[in-house]
């Protein structure tokens, strides 16, 4: 397994680069954002562990970069910097895991076998179809240059169908998924937001298929 560290404290960077080796890994370090962003993207690396705080490009440009461009390379996050939007914002940014310093060795190790026996499936922060684009850390939805306004409830449908377009989605896994288990729910709630949803995102890109669900074009 090969591990990119981008990390600009000499020592922590050697120390890790030390302990990973140890470990079997083979781990290749940078000091600084451009250097780290450059190697991630042509180094064929099974992991990153990603400092926050760098010279040239803070890593949540570096990884903000990477899945802008559609690059699912696992990614650990280290930072000093513990406060709960910190992490909000490195999760948010498309990080996988963020852990905050001083950090227990042990924890970082479980966390990146963690990360690495889920592997670089697709992941992107912004989910995209067609010319919609819907921010899940904003809560923004786009339809090309125009802003999608949406109650909370259209927004969890479209959140929903969108993670699965090109997929036919059937009323009960959206029932399932979309409305809460403990209430009781319309037989025709699902028809009547699909019918909200498609007069606010345009009919062309929602389809029903007979007898089987609806479909978001992607």
């Amino acid at each position: 397994m090969r591990l990119l560290v981008v990390e600009d404290e000499a020592r922590l960077a050697t120390a890790l680069q030390r302990g990973l080796q140890a470990e079997g890994f083979v781990v290749d370090v940078a000091a600084d954002g451009p250097s780290g962003l450059d190697l991630a993207r042509h180094g064929g690396y099974d992991a990153m562990i990603l400092d926050v705080m760098l010279p040239g490009l803070s890593g949540y440009r570096v990884v903000r970069q990477l899945r802008a461009e559609e690059h699912w390379l696992p990614v650990l996050m280290l930072s000093a910097k513990d406060g709960e939007y910190d992490q909000a914002d490195g999760l948010d940014c498309g990080a996988d895991d963020y852990l905050t310093k001083p950090f227990s060795y042990v924890v970082l190790l479980a966390r990146l076998r963690a990360l690495l026996r889920r592997g670089a499936p697709q992941r992107p922060a912004v989910l995209t179809a067609g010319e919609l684009s819907l921010d899940p850390a904003r809560r923004r939805v786009t339809r090309g240059d125009s802003e999608v306004g949406l109650t909370a409830r259209e927004y969890a449908l479209l959140e929903y169908l969108m993670r699965r377009a090109g997929q036919v989605v059937s009323k009960t896994e959206l029932l399932d998924h979309v409305w809460d288990a403990g209430v009781e729910t319309a037989p025709n709630a699902v028809e009547v937001y699909v019918g909200y949803l498609r007069r606010k995102i345009g009919r062309d890109l929602l389809e029903t298929v007979r007898g089987a669900g609806y479909r978001l074009a992607t």
